[in-house]
């Protein structure tokens, strides 16, 4: 007896693998997790322990608070196209965020599409659900890395029930174009396929606005597109485990159901943060994507000195993904790294098999600890 098929066939996270590798150290520089390296302001902070104080520790709608829900059909109404707090849910992590959608759409031998490399928990949430998975690889030149687009219309055949894409893109920092984006909504729209937009970066982009094209941008209100989001990245808020969803107006009572079915609702607490960033952390976004623009310069000019490394400079995101000459066990290599190096970072096959032969490493830190970090990589480079 054990756990069905599809969840023995998992992949284990690599980067856990590689965590644990490090466990009980204090000399170890760590860049292997997608997190920036300060708090949560204070002013949200603020926001969740006012609430506590209050005693708002009770259940609330399963869809989210109506003051959250209408601050966020606000913010992406502003950014993107109108939307009616009707089509937005609040979910408990942008991850939770990525199943309820795929439970809502997926079902047991659907067909569905990815660009890869992709964070491994997007990776294995289509097979959680029995999916039959076909992947479409991003292209890699130190000019930067493209979208095959034909290739990826080849595989998005009639019954196909779902194309996963994420843009700005986890671990690449590739973000799709409005004329990609345009050409899929299209073949998408003709074929009745779903286009699952994990739109988590989309703030952290270093193109005009400091906003990345996204499906919302450029759909018709009857098609077929979900976007998932999280207040992690852009509020510095990953351990809140706060996210939302924009979905059409069908569909949004069967996701409330879901909800129920998972976690009931977000905590209140969580939620009024969670509001405070939303409402008041336009500032926190400008700051962090201005200091995040010169980390990312510092580090790949630096990375660009080094023998065996080749890069592309990311359109967004907190990541560098670095090809590395002649590695073929990226794995190994990054837990030889840590008890031979003190550095932390993550191995590039934990994105997939398309991404063995590089490794991510998440500038969200001051170029100091960045410069340290080239130092003890050019080290074990050196071995």
């Amino acid at each position: 007896m054990g756990a069905r098929a599809a969840v023995q066939a998992l992949a284990a996270s690599k980067i856990r693998e590689l965590y644990n590798e490090g466990l009980g150290r204090k000399d170890i520089l760590a860049f292997w997790v997608g997190e920036p390296d300060e708090p949560t302001p204070q002013f949200i902070r603020k926001a969740a322990t006012e609430s506590i104080a209050a005693g708002e520790l009770f259940y609330t709608h399963n869809l989210g608070i109506p003051e959250l829900r209408e601050a966020l059909a606000a913010y992406v109404s502003r950014l993107h196209r109108r939307t009616d707090p009707g089509q937005i849910a609040v979910t408990s992590a942008g991850v939770n965020a990525l199943m309820l959608a795929s439970q809502l759409l997926v079902d047991h031998s659907d067909h569905v599409v990815e660009v890869v490399p992709l964070w491994p928990n997007l990776q294995e949430i289509p097979k959680i659900l029995g999916a039959r998975v076909t992947t479409i690889a991003l292209d890699f030149s130190t000019e930067g890395w493209t979208l095959d687009v034909p290739k990826l219309l080849a595989a998005l055949r009639p019954g196909t029930r779902v194309l996963y894409l994420n843009s700005p893109n986890n671990p690449t920092g590739w973000t799709i174009s409005r004329e990609e984006q345009k050409a899929i909504l299209e073949h998408c729209r003709r074929h009745g396929i779903w286009i699952f937009a994990d739109d988590a970066y989309e703030r952290l982009y270093y193109g005009p606005r400091g906003v990345a094209p996204s499906f919302l941008d450029a759909m018709q209100d009857d098609d077929r597109v979900i976007s998932t989001n999280t207040f992690s990245k852009s509020w510095l808020m990953t351990g809140w485990r706060l996210g939302w969803l924009v979905v059409p107006p069908s569909i949004a009572a069967d996701l409330g159901k879901l909800i129920e079915y998972n976690t009931s609702c977000t905590p209140i607490f969580v939620q009024r943060a969670g509001l405070a960033a939303v409402t008041g952390g336009e500032a926190v976004i400008s700051r962090s994507l201005q200091r995040f623009r010169r980390a990312r310069d510092f580090l790949v000019g630096e990375l660009r000195k080094l023998p065996k490394v080749q890069v592309a400079l990311p359109d967004g995101t907190m990541y560098v993904f670095l090809r590395v000459e002649g590695m073929s066990d990226s794995l190994a290599f990054c837990k030889r790294m840590v008890r031979e190096h003190g550095l932390g970072l993550a191995p590039g096959a934990a994105f997939g098999p398309e991404g063995e032969g590089y490794l991510r490493w998440c500038f969200a830190a001051e170029t100091d600890r960045l410069a340290d970090g080239v130092a003890r990589l050019r080290r074990a480079l050196a071995d």
